[in-house]
């Protein structure tokens, strides 16, 4: 069963920008699904997983072009590096928007080659799995989300319901195609077989990965660590690994898609600060699977109960505004007294504070560290706090209780 995702109105609005167009993120989020569904007789479809195909494009990049011309989608482009060039030619000979759809899953080679040749040419576009909206088939056409009450009070009309067990179970299945929409019900073989092609495919083609258990461990300790600061000594130790193999076996985790790292807010003037990253993986389902939870109810009551939640609403937040091409500009606030806001959005240099509680109880006082903001010389717009609760629920004149269900 194909569900719409909110990204393809937006991409055909690049393509009439654009001469080239690519579309990143994890693998089996259904990158090659949408495009492909998105595609006109017109517009040829070539994948770089053939092995003929590829070493066609590698070898013979100009011939390939000649074989596929424009417009053409050429899927897994990360296989074919030498191909960017002659991209690059063909593009400026042709000046044709929307002439050639890319698709990969490796974001740091592919950004080095777009750098390299295609800068100025090529709108990147990131997708991560099924958001909440997409996966319960809601509307899609709404604004990536800012807790102002007028964009609030308008994703209220078409909000998903927010239940404890509707919440878990959706955290649990994790936001995978196969898994929402497709024909998958055992979801431990399904990520079973993903990490294992995970590790045959991304893994080895991003780095040379000598201890294989090893770095099953150092992905399993992440997964524990979902919500948390990031501590590479820590994760070396409890990995067995030195620190710079697990600085670079993280670095693999990003550029693959499989955990965000959230950056502190902070500025010059502010040295009370933390200044360390925030680690969160970016499909829950997968990071449920990896620390070895057996189902939705012991998910929910158990030690990872508020980190997971937390993750999850981090991971649709940046649904709301990547899948409507948009980049948020997002960080968490913690000082060295303690006081902390687990996500500040930035939108036209003013602060917008969210807080996440599992709970349906709402209180005054889960916004008053809003009020630590003020050492800024930046505006502070509206705060919302996401929870469980089933409806919008004023807190103070400048928050709101926001149920997890909206976003």
């Amino acid at each position: 069963m194909y569900l719409p995702r909110a990204l393809q109105d937006r991409w055909f609005d690049a393509s009439q920008q654009f001469p080239v167009l690519l579309l990143t993120g994890p693998r089996q989020v259904g990158k090659t699904t949408l495009l492909r569904h998105a595609v006109d007789a017109e517009r040829r479809y070539v994948t770089l997983d053939d092995p003929v195909l590829r070493g066609m494009a590698n070898e013979e990049p100009a011939l390939f072009l000649q074989r596929f011309p424009a417009p053409v989608l050429i899927d897994e482009i990360q296989y074919a590096p030498a191909l960017l060039p002659y991209l690059k030619m063909a593009v400026d000979t042709e000046r044709r928007p929307g002439a050639f759809w890319l698709t990969g899953s490796q974001q740091f080679h592919l950004m080095r080659g777009v750098s390299e040749t295609l800068a100025g040419r090529i709108a990147i576009v990131h997708l991560l799995g099924f958001s909440n909206r997409e996966r319960h088939q809601l509307p899609l056409d709404v604004p990536p989300l800012l807790p102002t009450p007028e964009m609030l009070t308008e994703r209220e009309k078409s909000a998903a319901e927010t239940s404890l067990s509707r919440v878990y179970e959706d955290i649990f299945r994790g936001s995978f195609p196969s898994l929402v929409a497709g024909p998958v019900t055992d979801r431990d073989l399904f990520y079973s077989s993903y990490l294992q092609t995970y590790l045959e495919r991304d893994v080895r083609d991003l780095a040379q990965v000598g201890n294989e258990a090893a770095f099953v461990r150092f992905l399993r300790a992440c997964a524990a660590r979902t919500g948390q600061l990031l501590n590479l000594s820590e994760l070396a130790r409890d990995t067995g690994v030195q620190v710079n193999t697990a600085k670079s076996w993280l670095s693999i985790l990003q550029t693959s898609f499989q955990v965000f790292l959230l950056q502190p807010y902070h500025t010059n003037l502010s040295k009370r600060l933390i200044k360390t990253p925030k680690l969160y993986f970016l499909d829950t389902g997968l990071c449920a699977y990896l620390t070895q939870w057996s189902s939705p109810e012991t998910l929910e009551a158990g030690a990872m109960s508020g980190a997971i939640f937390e993750t999850y609403v981090l991971s649709e937040l940046l649904k709301s505004w990547w899948h409507r091409m948009q980049a948020p500009e997002i960080y968490y606030y913690r000082d060295k007294d303690g006081r902390e806001i687990d996500f500040l959005l930035v939108k036209d240099g003013t602060l917008f504070p969210l807080e996440v509680k599992r709970s349906a109880s709402p209180h005054r006082d889960w916004t008053q560290v809003f009020s630590s903001l003020r050492r800024f010389s930046q505006p502070v717009g509206h705060g919302g706090v996401v929870c469980l609760y089933p409806q919008l629920l004023p807190l103070t004149a400048d928050a709101t209780a926001v149920p997890v269900g909206l976003i």
